[in-house]
């Protein structure tokens, strides 16, 4: 019994040792590095993953500094494309007139699914494809049409540079369209405070943005969540890039190179989002 509490312990500190220096690991290809300034914008669903990397990297060294701005994947895209940034996230892939206009570099360094929400209050709790689109396009109006109460629908969406628009738009609607009487808001989080806001809204977010106070809609039976974008059962999913001007270099690479790290990529997984390694 002694022996095996005494290779216990061992193993455990092994461990700690370990998990010490995978995390120093991580931070140390910032050593060094000079005063410099990182800006980064576009896609709003990799702020949180990009706010706590940041953090972690200013405060292992503290002559980075790092502006992190949302404004969409488009907007991200146009940005590091024209010199404006040095990276330039998206939620979806560019197009290939994207890639040549810019001559842009893509990194994916996250799985993401993108899912309906409604407010808490709201008993609705799955949807088919069919009542979904009839929904976003302004044929349902009431809530009562779908099994709920008689109280009119508030759709809200996103404009039309988002990639988070752009997958649910295609995967989810099926390229149907979307009503003009829409509410218009600017982010994830955005979204996310207007539903909640709203008992009689419906929108959408990245899965990774979901939380007790919004109800993720299950979609034709499949409930939105890690698990079932991981295993491919929910189909409304996309990548999550960083895409730079020409091959990544300096501080640029240094930070997409930390989010591809096994440290990096834990950091993805407790953010909500599904890692690529």
């Amino acid at each position: 019994m002694k022996n095996y509490r005494l290779k216990s312990i061992v193993l455990m500190a092994i461990f700690l040792l370990q998990a010490g220096v995978c995390h120093a690991a991580g931070l140390d290809m910032f050593k060094g590095v000079k005063p410099q300034v990182l800006r980064i914008s576009g896609g709003t669903a990799h702020i949180p993953v990009m706010k706590e990397a940041a953090k972690r990297i200013m405060k292992f060294n503290p002559d980075i500094q790092i502006i992190i701005a949302g404004g969409g994947s488009g907007t991200g895209i146009r940005q590091v494309g024209e010199g404006l940034v040095d990276i330039g996230n998206s939620g979806r892939r560019p197009t290939k007139r994207e890639i040549k206009k810019y001559g842009l570099k893509m990194y994916k360094w996250a799985m993401d699914g993108v899912a309906a929400i409604t407010n808490p209050q709201n008993k609705i709790r799955a949807l088919s494809t069919k009542q979904l689109q009839n929904i976003f396009s302004g044929k349902i109006v009431n809530w009562n049409q779908v099994g709920g109460d008689d109280n009119p629908i508030d759709v809200y969406t996103r404009d039309e540079s988002s990639g988070t628009r752009a997958v649910f738009w295609k995967k989810a609607l099926k390229k149907s369209d979307i009503t003009t009487r829409a509410n218009v808001v600017v982010s994830n989080g955005a979204m996310k405070t207007a539903i909640r806001n709203d008992p009689f809204g419906i929108g959408y977010v990245s899965v990774g943005f979901i939380d007790k106070n919004v109800t993720a809609i299950a979609l034709d039976g499949v409930k939105p969540d890690m698990n079932s974008v991981k295993n491919g059962q929910y189909k409304v999913a996309r990548g999550l890039y960083s895409n730079t001007k020409g091959v990544a270099k300096g501080l640029a690479k240094k930070l997409i190179d930390y989010l591809m790290s096994p440290e990096g990529q834990k950091l993805v997984f407790h953010k909500g989002f599904i890692p690529v390694r």
